[in-house]
């Protein structure tokens, strides 16, 4: 029997599963490390230069190709744009959050969803230290939001911040630009972004994808049961957690659209074993097993083809999608009214 050089703890604490395919991952990794070395000096000439580093079709380029890990908190910082978010609201603003009050339940459910967050991680599991970091974090962004307070996947998002960031603070922000600036109505109390981007999804599915929509209508499966988890948590708790962070590159980047990007990537490349499921177990079983599956796990091919594989997705197309959502949304609520009163 043979023997893998690498730990059942990958780089980042988390434990791989007992099927955990070793031999595959050696043949990804004897390829990707040399992807690695040539992305840290790119990364590294751009980081040392002289020259503010603004949004470049270059530099989207680099951000696709992943962001070295060393360097992941700062450039994310800097293309969310964190430095504009502590000139308007003061560098202080987290030890700030952390004097201010918020209810007794939001402090119970943070309390709670704590030892939850990445069980299976040694980092989360072994360190007191880690977790209340992360209810610190969780508490300041709930006292500094109390639109929002605290809503179940924040701890999988800002749990994942720290594991990169190795910094609260950092996290804090980071933790912002993804809540407040990119995915803006996705955690609040209504979740009506997440909502409305189910049905978007489900949309694209049907416009790139029809028999798969079809599929999903005839087996009378609703997208929400699958792909809530995926937008909520950004994949984290989904996804291989290299591709997951490969994935938030391009999200801190490009925007919302990358979680479509995401979903129809997955969709497209597992078509042909969708469509082989002839009942609501079968398909739910199955897109299960598309997450686990080699192919997400070579991070570096899953990012090639989310942006080659399925066409054009422009932003202009989603926020039209989100558009007509919305009104259906609304106008729906005024027929319902009118027929209550």
């Amino acid at each position: 029997m043979t023997t893998s050089k690498f730990s059942k703890f990958d780089e980042f604490g988390f434990e791989r599963a007992e099927d955990f395919d070793y031999d595959e991952y050696e043949k990804f990794m004897s390829v990707y490390l040399t992807i690695l070395a040539k992305q840290a000096k790119t990364w590294s000439r751009l980081m040392m230069s002289n020259r503010p580093i603004k949004k470049t079709a270059r530099l989207k380029q680099y951000v696709r190709k992943g962001i070295p890990l060393s360097m992941r908190s700062q450039v994310w910082s800097i293309v969310g744009n964190v430095s504009k978010l502590k000139e308007e609201y003061g560098q202080d603003l987290y030890r700030q959050m952390l004097k201010k009050s918020v209810s007794a339940d939001i402090k119970e459910i943070i309390t709670v969803d704590i030892p939850r967050t990445f069980p299976e991680n040694i980092y989360f599991n072994q360190t007191p230290e880690n977790q209340a970091a992360l209810y610190r974090i969780l508490y300041a962004f709930a006292a500094h939001n109390p639109y929002i307070g605290y809503c179940q996947g924040l701890n999988y998002i800002a749990g994942l911040l720290l594991l990169v960031t190795k910094d609260e603070d950092a996290s804090f922000w980071l933790l912002r630009v993804l809540v407040e600036k990119i995915l803006p109505d996705y955690y609040s109390r209504t979740m009506d972004g997440v909502i409305i981007d189910i049905e978007v999804f489900s949309r694209l599915v049907k416009k790139k994808y029809p028999e798969i929509s079809q599929l999903m209508t005839t087996v009378d499966m609703p997208w929400a049961l699958i792909i809530t988890k995926w937008f909520i948590c950004l994949f984290a708790e989904v996804l291989p957690i290299e591709t997951v962070l490969r994935i938030w590159d391009c999200l801190f980047y490009e925007g919302s659209k990358i979680i479509f990007r995401v979903g129809l990537t997955l969709i497209k490349h597992y078509r042909s074993e969708l469509l082989a499921c002839d009942d609501i177990m079968s398909l739910v079983e199955c897109f299960k097993m598309i997450v686990q599956n080699p192919f997400s796990l070579n991070c570096h091919t899953f990012i090639k083809e989310m942006f080659s594989g399925i066409g054009s997705l422009p932003m202009s197309l989603i926020e039209d999608l989100r558009k007509q959502v919305s009104s259906e949304r609304a106008a729906n609520k005024t027929t319902f009214g009118n027929r209550k009163g």
